[in-house]
């Protein structure tokens, strides 16, 4: 009850300093590619095109809504004056819409689509107007049919580019951390919807991340993910077969998937209705918080020896100072969830020790201080933690002091994203600042419905300005943020303004990026309606 109330004036506060977005259906693309003799391409395609006088436009088509589509030799471009600044010009590109990008000819269908003939084939481009919820829906489809492993939420490879019968799903380093993400949506959808199927899709999911710590080596050690007897056996990381032989688990463990684990944990046990599996969680979430105490702040390995990733003590911090101010927020966090999933008061003290006494809860405001690199896998790590502080946090010369300061350090970088998770959980941490949800509700209906990850190329637009410095992993990166259907299929966890990429057509993404947010939003109001 009294974390009911806490809501509901934390909610009041948010309404109160920020403006929610009311949601309207959005032109989402797909597209149909064809041969250029196949009967259902529009006759007009199939005469021999007439060159367009000079200039490097190829094609020309006025749209049925009155937006002009252009064709041009490296692809297309939808021109909107109707539309806002940020939609006016959109760009189609690679096989997420194209056979290629050589635009030969353009044919207008009679709503807001076009029919592009290329030098290798024709492709329908479709404008169909959807609510978010439908969208939603997609993306939930995708996934029951090809993106559930054993309950764990997961991508998949296609063993021929493009061709989603051929999808079969595998194991990935963070299977815990994705599917604590997908569970969380989840159990954010039942929040808002109360709908059956949400609920037995976040119990499922929660149940397979649970799984993780019964089936590694010993109990309070998630693994990272695990196979089945008779499934092909992978060949990267560290794996260990269960004493029955039927399981085959992969061990490392990272502070990912921890940082997941928590998340999801909290967020099922605030809203989840079934005591049993909330007792679960709880027994679950104590024994890993209880093995991370009783090593010294670290996680340990069936080897006897820390994981790679797995490491929160102040020994660590030593060698690695900049990896301080993020690993001290995501024990304080564990610690404070663990209090609140269990109610045992040992964590509270032991997270009171941390905070304070160890001097943790200062380290967490020095990463603009001791930041080396922009990482952009550690801006989740801080995000998804920072929510669970601010759910629990009650003390409010406690959260000023340092979690609000922590937090805005990360947010430097993060508010020219327009990411809609991280801007939502700002939003939880800092009630009274006026933040703009508008362009999250924008990214939400800019990502792709189609989450193949297809090659994609932008670097050689002229609306690009590209960054002369590159990425930590080397890559060239712009300066121009792009909207998601025109980048590379990905999660939160890279760069977006890195705007080249893809794995040509090979593997899809399951759309957790989209679903966590959107439900997030719902949830706590930044988003009204569908």
């Amino acid at each position: 009850m009294l974390c009911r109330i806490l809501y509901l004036l934390t909610l009041t506060l948010l309404c109160l300093a920020t403006e929610p977005v009311q949601l309207t259906p959005y032109p989402q693309k797909f597209r149909t590619f064809y041969a250029l003799n196949d009967p259902q391409v529009p006759n007009a395609l199939k005469q021999p095109p007439l060159p367009l006088p000079v200039g490097d436009l190829t094609a020309l088509a006025v749209a049925s809504d009155g937006a002009v589509w252009y064709g041009t030799p490296q692809g297309l471009v939808r021109v909107d004056s109707k539309a806002g600044s940020r939609d006016r010009n959109q760009y189609f590109g690679g096989k997420r819409y194209l056979p290629d990008d050589a635009i030969l000819q353009l044919l207008a269908d009679s709503s807001g689509g076009v029919w592009a003939r290329t030098s290798t084939g024709v492709s329908h481009i479709e404008m169909l107007r959807m609510t978010l919820a439908a969208k939603a829906e997609l993306f939930e489809q995708r996934i029951r049919e090809r993106h559930d492993r054993h309950g764990l939420v997961a991508s998949s490879n296609l063993s021929i580019a493009g061709d989603v019968t051929t999808s079969r799903t595998r194991d990935d380093d963070n299977d815990g951390l994705w599917t604590s993400m997908y569970a969380a949506a989840e159990c954010f959808r039942y929040a808002v919807t109360k709908s059956p199927e949400a609920l037995a899709k976040a119990e499922k999911a929660t149940e397979a991340v649970l799984f993780l710590e019964e089936v590694a080596g010993k109990r309070g050690f998630p693994a990272r993910s695990y196979i089945r007897k008779g499934e092909p056996m992978p060949t990267d990381g560290q794996w260990h077969w269960t004493e029955d032989g039927l399981y085959c688990w992969k061990g490392d463990t990272s502070s990912d998937e921890i940082v997941g684990h928590m998340f999801l944990y909290s967020v099922a046990t605030d809203l989840l209705p079934d005591l049993k599996l909330k007792r679960r969680i709880a027994a679950t979430a104590a024994r890993i918080m209880d093995h991370i105490l009783d090593h010294g702040y670290y996680l340990i390995d069936v080897t006897g020896k820390p994981t790679t990733w797995g490491r929160w003590s102040q020994e660590y911090f030593k060698q690695e100072p900049a990896d301080s101010p993020l690993n001290s927020m995501e024990l304080l966090s564990f610690l404070k969830s663990t209090a609140h999933i269990t109610g045992d008061p040992k964590y509270d003290r032991a997270y009171r020790k941390v905070a304070l006494d160890m001097g943790y809860a200062r380290l967490s405001t020095r990463y603009r201080e001791l930041r080396e690199e922009i990482n952009y896998s550690d801006e989740e790590l801080a995000m998804l933690p920072l929510y669970c502080l601010f759910r629990y946090e009650h003390d409010e010369e406690f959260l000023d002091r340092y979690y609000r300061p922590a937090m805005d350090g990360w947010w430097d970088n993060i508010v020219r994203e327009e990411n809609p998770l991280w801007t939502f959980i700002y939003a939880t941490g800092k009630p009274a600042a006026p933040i703009e949800f508008a362009s999250s509700a924008r990214t939400l209906y800019r990502m792709p419905v189609d989450t193949i990850e297809w090659t994609v190329h932008n670097s050689h637009r002229r609306d690009v300005v590209m960054d002369t410095d590159i990425d930590r992993f080397q890559h060239k990166q712009a300066k121009t943020l792009l909207p998601h259907d025109e980048l590379p299929a990905r999660k939160w966890n890279s760069n977006p303004f890195e705007v080249d990429g893809g794995s040509g057509g090979l593997s899809e993404d399951d759309g957790t990026a989209f679903l966590l947010p959107y439900w997030m939003g719902r949830y706590h109001g930044f988003l009204i309606g569908q």
